[in-house]
């Protein structure tokens, strides 16, 4: 028992560990059936061509604060001679005009007939964007110069309507979507859930593990046998950092197949900073987690490190719409680290020379936090 490492005491340690952790049908589901689940909905919602549907509110009577001629000539003109695309009558609006486009996306306008007062109901309820009026033989548009969508409706809607109301053909012959590969929002979104799901697996599955079995009265059985604690804690991070590796394959193997998902960089250093982001959330797990028996409060620790970086990490979105301030404290974050690791290997192209300072200070991380958790580190 004087050996530093004593293999076969590991090896039934991580042998007992792994199938006390995939007996529990919660861990396949949270950790493999629920990342493609997202990924699968929020690439659906982000890779899919933006069919935009607008409605308009044309104002055809003198009423309330706003005065308008009763007849709206023009307006009237464009909607029922419109060469874009045939306007049909239905019994929820006037006319429902759609203007296909391949490269961008259907637009669809419908536009209905109200008073001014409805209108003014009607947009502050949400169910509108743009109010239609004329005056001085011209259209004039009505809108919240605040509301983006708002805008984008004018904007696309006066590209189709001429002064007068005359008809102004619609063409996109400059536009040129960009196909490059990795440009889409899925190829941004994967790596991001791959390393968010790398820092939950790892802080809940570890943390709140030993801090279960703490309460429970369970770890203070253990020290009355040879095991070593560093024995002990290797094994737990060795089996989540297996699973880990398991939940990750299956998610990109899942967005390879539905999305077309490439890895555009090198393999091997894919893996040596994934290997990285492990062990860097394993410490910082195994630190939060060993002294603590309350499950109460390991949950407010957990939270604590997880949370903030969720949010300000750039899982979703990019982390560069935050202020400028604060973006080089959140590249410091240990999840911003192997999101960008990450990411630079999926989507750039990276080797080696592109991960190798993130893998070190990710590295660096978990050596320090895991011997600082183990030297502090009790059973009860």
């Amino acid at each position: 028992m004087n050996k530093i490492i004593q293999y076969k005491q590991l090896f039934q340690l991580i042998s007992a560990y792994f199938w006390e952790t995939i007996r529990e049908p919660g861990v396949l589901f949270w950790g493999i059936v629920f990342p493609m689940l997202m990924s699968l909905g929020l690439g659906i919602a982000f890779t899919q061509k933006a069919n935009v549907v607008s409605n308009i509110a044309i104002v055809e009577a003198t009423t309330g604060q706003y005065t308008v001629p009763p007849q709206n000539h023009l307006i009237d003109d464009f909607l029922k001679h419109t060469t874009v695309t045939q306007a049909l009558r239905d019994t929820t609006t006037l006319y429902k005009i759609t203007i296909p486009d391949e490269k961008m996306g259907n637009t669809t306008f419908l536009f209905r007939k109200t008073t001014w007062q409805q209108a003014m109901v009607l947009l502050k309820r949400g169910n509108l964007s743009v109010v239609m009026t004329e005056q001085d033989d011209s259209i004039r548009y009505h809108f919240d110069p605040l509301n983006p969508d708002a805008q984008l409706t004018y904007l696309k809607l006066s590209r189709i309507i001429g002064p007068g109301g005359s008809v102004i053909s619609q063409s996109n012959d400059n536009v040129a979507p960009l196909t490059v590969s990795g440009t889409r929002y899925i190829d941004f979104l994967v790596p991001g859930l791959i390393a968010m799901g790398v820092m939950m697996s790892t802080m809940w599955g570890l943390s709140y593990t030993i801090i279960e079995k703490r309460s429970k009265k369970l770890l203070r059985r253990m020290v009355a046998t040879p095991m070593k604690k560093s024995h002990f804690l290797i094994s737990m991070v060795t089996v989540r950092g297996g699973m880990n590796f398991i939940e990750s394959a299956m998610l990109f193997l899942f967005a390879a197949i539905v999305f077309g998902i490439t890895i555009q960089g090198s393999v091997a250093a894919l893996l040596v900073v994934f290997l990285a982001g492990n062990i860097a959330f394993a410490g910082i797990a195994i630190f939060i987690s060993s002294r603590t028996a309350n499950t109460e409060i390991g949950n407010g620790y957990i939270n604590v490190v997880v949370i903030p970086m969720m949010v300000l990490s750039g899982i979703f979105f990019s982390y560069h719409n935050f202020p400028d301030w604060a973006i080089p404290v959140i590249k410091k974050l240990p999840l911003t680290i192997l999101a960008d690791g990450l990411r630079g290997i999926f989507i750039e192209g990276a080797g080696f020379a592109g991960i190798a300072l993130p893998s070190l200070i990710l590295f660096a991380i978990g050596v320090v936090f895991f011997f600082a958790g183990l030297r502090i580190f009790r059973w009860h």
